[in-house]
């Protein structure tokens, strides 16, 4: 099953390659047409996802990634005709010179080809990952998780049958229909057909998908987030900005997971802090200075300073200094998304500057690290690699480059 999708794939990825922007936006404006006219059919499929889910007593904040309802339907069809509306970045001349000998070389941004995508549990991943692929003239390959096949099978038999009649074939689009692990890995050996894989998810999916695949990995999304309220924080907008970056949307990869507080301000600030977490349902850990402040705080272990929780629940630490703050971030952050709260720009920029993550905040929530929010469109995912791309991925991400060179005639 897997090698003749992944044949079907490499045929469409030639195809596709070829076509116009104006082909390519009229594909996903259909396609975001097709969502909402069949909004029935996938929220009936994404019930039966979501009661098996329950029966398995997933927890809160992956319930709510999981749930499709009318209006996030609307909001993954709005995000496609957004992505649609972005520049096409295949054919753009990145750079252009001449040789003494007088050759004329280019290089232009082209499609990658294939991308194989693996996530978990959000069907939006679906629609979002196939209107992205395809305005960046590419191919996608859909592995979801098996809490959401049902909708990712739904959403994806719809994108497909949207295609029909325009110019972008059928197959640049594909949703594999099982959920067996052996399929999944059977999918990451598929190095002749697939150029790139990226997972989306937890730690544990991320990990395997390094480990196991033969194909070259965009590494995404683990988010063990921290903000930092130095001691001349303004902390009537701190207070806001940690209860938004925690409990907003506890299950995303942006959201805070770690909070760390001054010590010359811990006393005045933390009961203050902890008690507006715990009227939003939020599990407070901390370390012994936060547990001699707020008696009732649980103790932290070293396990929880690494852990992405996805849940309402945040580990708080008392440092000495900014330093001690950015020392503890890199060594136990993901290198995804940090802020730090404070009036001097000097300590900010600092921040900003030493900070090994993908996104750096001054005075503001980390929930804002997302492909929409930037103005970037949807997004495939959030890199927190080095290489190729980092932070939210989109259009311009999934190409790469090749260099084009007029002769006259010249040998070496």
């Amino acid at each position: 099953m897997i090698e003749e999708i992944c044949k079907k794939a490499k045929a469409a990825s030639f195809q596709i390659a070829k076509l116009s922007t104006d082909d390519k936006n009229t594909a996903l404006c259909r396609m975001a047409n097709a969502l909402e006219a069949n909004t029935e059919k996938i929220l009936a499929a994404n019930k039966k996802d979501v009661e098996a889910a329950k029966s398995r007593g997933l927890k809160a904040a992956l319930l709510d990634r999981l749930a499709l309802d009318q209006k996030k339907i609307q909001t993954m069809a709005k995000e496609l005709r957004e992505v649609s509306a972005l520049p096409d970045p295949i054919g753009t001349y990145l750079s252009t010179w001449t040789r003494p000998n007088g050759l004329i070389i280019s290089q232009i941004r082209v499609p990658m080809g294939v991308i194989g995508v693996i996530y978990e549990s959000r069907p939006n991943v679906t629609s979002d990952s196939a209107g992205i692929c395809i305005k960046s003239g590419n191919v996608v390959i859909l592995r979801g998780g098996s809490d959401a096949l049902n909708s990712n099978v739904a959403i994806g038999e719809v994108l497909r049958e949207a295609l029909s009649g325009t110019n972008v074939p059928v197959d640049a689009i594909q949703v594999v229909p099982s959920p067996d692990r052996k399929v999944a890995e059977e999918l990451m050996g598929m190095r002749d057909y697939i150029d790139v894989l990226v997972p989306r998810g937890g730690s544990d999916l991320i990990k395997t998908v390094i480990e196991k695949s033969r194909i070259p990995v965009i590494e995404t999304g683990t988010g063990n987030c921290h903000i930092y309220v130095e001691e001349d924080a303004d902390l009537t907008k701190a207070t806001p900005i940690v209860i938004n970056a925690k409990c907003q949307r506890p299950g995303t990869c942006n959201a805070a997971e770690k909070l760390l507080v001054h010590k010359n301000i811990a006393k005045q600030y933390l009961p203050i802090v902890i008690a507006e977490l715990r009227k939003n349902g939020v599990e407070v850990c901390g370390d012994e200075e936060t547990c001699n402040i707020v008696p009732d705080v649980k103790a932290a272990t070293d396990q929880d300073w690494g852990t992405e929780y996805l849940d309402l629940k945040i580990g708080i630490k008392v440092v000495k200094n900014l330093n001690d703050a950015i020392g503890h971030i890199n060594k136990y952050g993901t290198h995804h998304s940090e802020s730090i709260l404070t009036v001097d720009f000097g300590k900010a920029l600092q921040f900003i500057k030493e900070i090994d993550s993908a996104a750096v905040y001054w005075n503001a929530s980390t929930r804002f690290t997302d492909g929409n929010q930037f103005g970037l469109g949807a997004e495939i995912g959030i890199s927190t690699q080095k290489l190729h791309a980092r932070g939210p991925m989109s259009v311009q991400h999934l190409t790469t480059t090749k260099y084009i060179v007029l002769g006259s005639g010249q040998i070496r």
